[in-house]
């Protein structure tokens, strides 16, 4: 029987000979490899870690070998990341399918949805995009109109979805639609798998002031879903978002948003950009003085993310944890985007002059896309609500007169 030991060793000698030393380096603006229909690769490193991660399982290595995960227990797991942080191993794919949608339908989903959906999403042949939020459906994301009418063998879906991620470049979407507009409105809302394929989807991309467009509104127009991509009941959609927000609130608060630099090293920069304490003004010290403050926040987040993990390991609620957690994280990213900024001086003016250097314009785009991420998943404001009356059990303030 292999010991939790006898793992360690083979996924330390697995890693070592299957993860190329290029792929234990910070990733490069612009280097993300999304699972998908057409996965593009900048490098052949790239594919052979994509490559060897997907045939070993890897992707996912808690899910069921039977689907295409790799059966690995809880404990092997917190090896797997363990071990991969140690050697600073990049994510072999960025896939929100498996990080938010996979352990739903896993959950929720029948036994032909698992094969048809799980599997292929098991081995990054699909890229997921979230159909959640609407123009007049954001904060209260229950007031959703997005229509999904019963035409016999499938629905026909009329409406818009916005802030969609990616919804340009997706595979297929994840969505809530409202089935039944005569109840209260929790109690109407289904959840879709669409093919993005599908006649009647527009994807429009929305201009960003970080000069990136990873947000769309989609449009649909009387587009047929067969019914058998209906997941868990009908009617029964509110029960598995507020699952499915859970998942997507656990990765934001562990891996934060995937194209902002969290791999730049606080003290670094600020040893870059500010003169050595014996020539250091009043200002310099200042500025030092938040970069080691900012450096001990995110040091005792990255600590507490790992107890949150051993907690869910051991199948204790780290519900409340987790909404917790969303909310630091996108404001500590801010915040500590805001103090790198200040550290490098007029050096964060840059947007496309080539007297910058890369990494100086990677970190300015950077800070005005972390604005972005206090919103997504669930703004501040609302997480700070879902924390008081969830979390804390505080009661409802009353409207004044």
């Amino acid at each position: 029987m292999t010991t939790i030991d006898d793992f360690r060793r083979e996924t330390q000698a697995w890693l070592e000979a299957n993860c190329p030393p290029s792929m234990r380096t910070p990733m490069p603006d612009g280097e993300l490899v999304w699972g998908g229909r057409t996965v593009e690769f900048k490098t052949e490193d790239q594919r052979l870690w994509f490559e060897h991660m997907r045939d070993k399982g890897w992707f996912c290595p808690d899910w069921p070998a039977e689907y295409g995960g790799g059966g690995l227990s809880p404990e092997q797991n917190a090896v797997l990341e363990s071990e991969m942080r140690r050697l600073h191993c990049r994510p072999p794919q960025i896939n929100l399918g498996i990080w938010m949608l996979g352990p739903v339908v896993l959950e929720f989903g029948s036994e032909e949805q698992k094969r048809e959906l799980i599997t292929p999403m098991a081995r990054g042949e699909i890229r997921w995009c979230q159909g959640f939020s609407e123009p007049n459906a954001g904060s209260d994301l229950a007031s959703l109109k997005t229509s999904a009418v019963d035409a016999g063998d499938h629905f026909l879906v009329n409406g818009t979805k916005i802030w969609t991620s990616y919804g340009d470049k997706s595979d297929w979407m994840y969505m809530l639609v409202r089935t039944d507009a005569n109840v209260p409105k929790q109690q109407g809302i289904s959840l879709l798998v669409v093919d993005m394929k599908s006649p009647g989807i527009e994807a429009r991309p929305i201009d960003l002031i970080s000069g990136r467009s990873s947000f769309c509104q989609v449009f649909f127009d009387n587009v047929k879903v067969p019914k058998r991509q209906l997941v868990g009941p009908l009617n029964g959609g509110w029960t598995l978002a507020k699952a499915l927000l859970q998942h997507e609130r656990r990765a934001m608060s562990k891996f934060g948003e995937f194209s902002l630099p969290n791999h730049v090293d606080l003290l670094s920069v600020a040893a870059r950009y500010l003169p050595p304490a014996d020539a250091a003004s009043t200002a310099d010290v200042a500025l030092r003085t938040r970069a080691l403050a900012m450096a001990m926040d995110e040091h005792a987040y990255t600590l507490t993310a790992q107890r949150m993990g051993e907690e869910a390991r051991a199948r204790q609620d780290v519900s409340g944890l987790m909404a917790i957690m969303k909310l630091v994280h996108s404001e500590q990213e801010k915040d500590k985007l805001e103090v790198l900024l200040d550290v490098m001086g007029h050096r964060a003016l840059g947007w496309e002059d080539e007297a910058f250097d890369s990494s100086e314009l990677a970190l300015t785009r950077a800070w005005l896309g972390s604005f972005a991420q206090t919103i997504a998943g669930g703004s501040s404001e609302v997480q700070l609500n879902v924390i008081a009356k969830r979390v804390l059990g505080l009661p409802e303030g009353k409207q004044g007169k």
